[in-house]
C-alpha cells in the first residue's frame, strides 16, 4: 500500500524527484527512507513504476524494455540534474528476491555498501536489459541465485522439501 500511497501522491509527494507520468512506461522517483538527503556518500533513491503487474524481475520480457530504459535514462538525468551525481558514480539495480513485490529499481552511490546491493541479491539494470534485448524470456528460463537468512519462512520451506 505504501507503494500505491506514493504512485497516486496520496503519501510523499513532496519527496518526489522525478516522474514520467506515462502508465506503460513512467515511473516515480523518491529517495529512499534509509537516506537522510544530507550527504551524497550514502545517496539512495528508488524507482517505482507505475505498471502495478510487473511484481519481480521474473515478470520481465523484452515487452518492458521502453520502460527500463527509461528508468535507467532518466533515473540519471533526474540525479544529475538534482544532486550533481552522474550515472557513472551509480550503482543501479534491481533485486531479486525484492523486499516487497511491486516492481522498483535502485539507484545508489556507487561507494557506498548498500544492503542487498551485493552480487548475490542485485541485478544490475543495464544488464536486465542486454539480457531481455538478447532473448525476451531471459528471466522465465534463467536459474536465479538468492540467499536467504536462516529465519526467512522461504529458507524454512526449502528446508522442509529437503532442498536445503
Amino acid at each position: 500500500q505504501w507503494v500505491y500511497n506514493i504512485l497516486e501522491k496520496k503519501a510523499e509527494a513532496d519527496r518526489i524527484v522525478h516522474e514520467n507520468p506515462d502508465p506503460s512506461n513512467g515511473f516515480v522517483l523518491v529517495p529512499d527512507l534509509k537516506w537522510n538527503q544530507n550527504q551524497l556518500d550514502d545517496l539512495y533513491l528508488i524507482a517505482l513504476v507505475h505498471r502495478r503487474e510487473i511484481k519481480s524481475l521474473r515478470d520481465l520480457t523484452a515487452e518492458h524494455l521502453p520502460l527500463l530504459r527509461n528508468v535507467l535514462q532518466e533515473g540519471k538525468e533526474a540525479i544529475v540534474k538534482r544532486f550533481g551525481v552522474p550515472g557513472s558514480q551509480l550503482r543501479i539495480y534491481l533485486h531479486y528476491q525484492p523486499s516487497y513485490q511491486h516492481l522498483h529499481v535502485h539507484f545508489t552511490a556507487l561507494g557506498y555498501d548498500a544492503p542487498g546491493s551485493s552480487v548475490e541479491r542485485a541485478h544490475l539494470l543495464a544488464d536486465v536489459i542486454d539480457n531481455l534485448a538478447m532473448d525476451s524470456m531471459y528471466y522465465q528460463k534463467r536459474a536465479l541465485t538468492f540467499p536467504l537468512r536462516a529465519d526467512d519462512p522461504l529458507f524454512k520451506k526449502f528446508q522442509e522439501a529437503g532442498k536445503v
